[in-house]
Parts: C-alpha cells; sequence; structure tokens
C-alpha cells in the first residue's frame, strides 16, 4: 500500500515514516500544501494522511482541489482543532476520517486500516478530453481514433494535464512528473522542451488545438482559448 503522509514538522513527519513503513507500507512525505497537492495529483496513492495546519496552502484546500481534480484516495485528517464546525468543514470538502492531535500511533494504524478496508473507486484507468484518449494501463494514447508514440516523460507530462483538464497547470506542478528531491537546477527549460514535442504531436494536423501556454503561469489542456477565459477571469 502506498501513503502519502503531509506533515510539516520534521520530527513528526519522521516518526509516522518509520512507523508506518515499518508496519508495512510504502511512504512519501510533503511537508507543505503545494507539495502535497503536486504529489498527490500526480500519484495514486492508497491513502493520504493529511495535517490540515500547513505553511502557504492549508490542508483543507489541498484537500478541496484533489477533490475537485478527480482525485478519490481516501484522506485521513489530522487536525489541532477539536471544534465540531472544524470537522465538519473537512468532512465536507472531502474527508472520509479526521484524528485529533495529539494522537496514540496505534489509533492512526487503526484509522488506516479501517480506511483502506472500506475501499474506495481506485485510479482512473482512461483518461478522454476531446478526441483526446489515453489508456493508463496499455500507456497507449490515441487522438480522433489515431495513436500517437510518445516517450515515458511525455506520457506522464500529459496524463498530468489530462487529470486537470481546463486548469492552468504551471511549471512547479509538472515537476512533481520528474519526482527528484535533490535536483538542485531548474526543470522549467525541461519541462518546455516536452510541452514543445507534446503539441507537435498531440497538435499537429488538428484544427483544434488542445495545448496551450498561458505566459506566466504554465499550461492548459482545454479545447477553447483559455486567454479568453482569463480576460473574462480578470474583468
Amino acid at each position: 500500500m502506498d501513503l502519502l503522509v503531509v506533515e510539516d514538522e520534521p520530527k513528526t513527519a519522521a516518526a509516522l515514516r518509520e512507523g508506518l513503513e515499518f508496519e508495512g507500507y510504502r511512504v512519501k512525505l510533503a511537508a507543505t500544501g503545494d507539495e502535497a497537492y503536486r504529489l498527490g495529483s500526480a500519484t495514486a496513492f492508497d491513502l493520504i494522511v493529511l495535517d490540515v495546519m500547513l505553511p502557504g496552502r492549508s490542508g483543507l484546500d489541498v484537500l478541496e482541489s484533489l477533490r475537485q481534480g478527480g482525485i478519490r484516495s481516501p484522506v485521513l485528517l489530522l487536525t489541532a482543532r477539536d471544534a465540531v464546525e472544524d470537522r465538519v468543514a473537512g468532512l465536507d470538502r472531502g474527508a472520509d476520517d479526521y484524528l485529533t492531535k495529539p494522537f496514540a500511533f496505534s489509533e492512526l494504524l487503526a484509522r488506516i486500516r479501517a480506511l483502506l478496508r472500506r475501499g474506495w473507486e481506485g485510479p482512473v484507468l482512461t483518461l478522454t478530453h476531446s478526441d483526446l484518449h489515453m489508456d493508463l494501463v496499455t500507456r497507449q494514447t490515441k487522438r480522433a481514433g489515431k495513436s500517437i508514440d510518445l516517450t515515458t516523460k511525455e506520457f506522464e507530462v500529459l496524463e498530468f494535464l489530462l487529470r486537470h483538464p481546463g486548469q492552468i497547470v504551471s511549471r512547479g506542478m509538472l515537476a512533481a512528473v520528474w519526482d527528484d528531491p535533490a535536483r538542485v537546477t531548474s526543470l522549467d527549460n525541461v519541462i518546455d522542451v516536452h510541452i514543445v514535442r507534446l503539441r507537435k504531436k498531440i497538435d499537429q494536423g488538428h484544427t483544434v488545438r488542445l495545448i496551450h501556454t498561458v505566459r506566466g503561469a504554465g499550461f492548459v489542456l482545454s479545447c477553447d482559448d483559455p486567454h479568453v477565459n482569463l480576460k473574462e477571469i480578470h474583468r
């Protein structure tokens, strides 16, 4: 089972990782809301343990964005707030359960086991937008019924865009595809090269372009011109 644990306190995060890995889980850590969203969007985790209080983007905002993006992994919220309205807010945004800090590790394990026993819808196996179709099992991509040959990274970048149709996807979000926290150089140029290659393979020969660049913001997978929609938003 693959778990994403989102906790900004380093000692707590390390202790949770050690304990969960001892129990046989594979654990990925995230320390900020933005990192949690990038990882949660790019990988189909069996369960997400999500702290509510995070630097920058809150856990509740991350949860809401993940649910809006079609991510259905069970989410266990960790919260220091025990007020009824706080628990209700978390459940209303898509949480499956919550645990109030401080908690016993044995209770955390019991909550995780219970959520995993319930099961969930599982990861999406196919992604479609307009006449673009991606099969995540066979890793085949087609547009208008014609097969498109993609490299591994091109496939993963396109998958990320397909999971967020109509939304601006920044270069920082796409960096999760490379999943290399030790990297010190920027991935911006690498990402741009992959987008150029994808645009040629996906859009060349088609009247309707699907992959658009939004200057200074990122990229959008859409049948419509995103610049028109941005003008409407900023009026």
